[in-house]
């Protein structure tokens, strides 16, 4: 909880901070990476800091948390601490760098606003800024321990059993672990990070949802070629595609992630666009091998059926439960059965009573969906999501 004294400060330099986020955040990212150059090669995802994208996430974090502060100030995001605290395991952060952040955020802020940060606003800014800090790392702490892993020790080598090419643009990559050890468990929905060694010699990372249900021997990652147009293209995304075959190693971390299937014998709808069905396959699989009884409604959006990774398991999967109908929207070329358009869940029967969604895909198709079901009276806190890159739902 922030002190009396820091809420009082912190909420009359709020507006004064969060005019000027945008500014400070470019600033530190600008100044972490000419003292610490390590960390844009092998840690921070190049594509996103060379299109904003990290900066914007960053910005909207700090702001959404310090306004948490002033207006509840005696509950706590989780949501959104949660989310960045997964991501951060998946990465292998440890408590030091969050010294390294604090020094080079403080003194972009102090650049920006020069004179207005006097001590007394240094400190309420400097209390924001741990009681973030701390949360966070208490809750990775809690993430490595429940993998079973030292902080920041995520990182393990899996071989790749094989390869699937599912679309131009899509392939499945299955893997097992290389020392023959049992792989860790996992929920339904979870994702890894991939780490690999590129031509001039950067160590990228990106994320990728584990496919199969938790119980499967075999892990299966469905990765898409990034073709960046405007922005750069995917750097580990073409490079898996162009690099890896059955027979190589990968440099896998630990599962984590919280965009993960309940225990619960409620309703359930798994809507998705494009490559963001990775993680419903999981839930589905898991669904069927659970004998899940209640309705299962399935929604995917894309461009076409060629086009839609893991389609035939898709259909395959919905059909292996006792209640459920998979409904798929193609802007082109939709087939006997399918849809032709946007996913419009206003085109489909009502929900069951007590439905938990779970979205995935570009934040304009969750955005709309997340519309549509409060529409139809589904609750907030019913409806989860996933999003792969910056998380720029919560930076809005």
């Amino acid at each position: 909880m922030l002190s009396e004294k820091s809420t009082a400060t912190v909420r009359a330099t709020l507006p004064a901070v969060g005019a000027a986020i945008g500014e400070i955040t470019e600033l530190f990212y600008a100044r972490l990476f000419t003292a610490h150059p390590e960390l844009l090669r092998d840690l921070f995802n190049r594509g996103n800091q060379a299109a904003g994208l990290q900066k914007q996430a960053l910005a909207g974090s700090i702001a959404m948390f310090a306004t948490h502060l002033v207006e509840r100030p005696d509950t706590r995001p989780d949501v959104m601490l949660n989310r960045i605290a997964h991501k951060h395991a998946s990465l292998g952060v440890t408590r030091e760098q969050y010294a390294v952040v604090h020094e080079h955020l403080f003194a972009a802020i102090v650049e920006v606003l020069g004179e207005a940060v006097t001590p007394e606003v240094a400190e309420a800014w400097d209390e924001v800024y741990w009681l973030m800090a701390n949360a966070l790392v208490a809750i990775e702490a809690r993430l490595y321990a429940e993998q079973q892993v030292a902080a920041g020790d995520v990182w393990r080598e899996w071989r790749v059993a094989g390869r699937i090419e599912e679309t131009a643009d899509c392939a499945t990559f299955q893997l097992v672990p290389a020392d023959g050890a049992p792989a860790p468990d996992f929920r339904a929905g979870q994702y890894v990070s991939v780490q690999v060694a590129l031509a001039d010699g950067a160590r990228q990372i990106r994320q990728y949802s584990l496919s199969t249900a938790p119980g499967s021997p075999v892990r299966a990652i469905t990765v898409k070629r990034v073709h960046g147009g405007a922005t750069p293209d995917g750097e580990v995304s073409n490079h898996l595609h162009a690099h890896v075959r059955a027979g190589d190693t990968l440099r896998v971390s630990a599962p984590y992630g919280d965009l993960v299937l309940g225990d619960s014998t409620a309703p359930v709808l798994l809507a998705s666009a494009g490559i963001g069905c990775t993680p419903m396959l999981s839930m589905l699989e898991h669904l069927a091998e659970t004998g899940h009884r209640a309705p299962v409604v399935v929604v995917h959006a894309d461009r076409s059926p060629a086009d839609h990774a893991l389609r035939a398991d898709h259909r395959r999967l919905t059909g292996k439960l006792a209640d459920a109908a998979a409904h798929f929207f193609y802007e082109q070329g939709a087939e006997e059965g399918d849809r032709t358009g946007l996913a419009d869940l206003d085109a489909l029967p009502p929900l069951a009573p007590g439905t938990r969604a779970y979205l995935c895909g570009p934040l304009p198709f969750m955005r709309a969906v997340r519309e549509q079901l409060l529409a139809r009276g589904v609750p907030a806190a019913d409806i989860h999501y996933e999003v792969f890159g910056p998380d720029l739902w919560l930076a809005s």
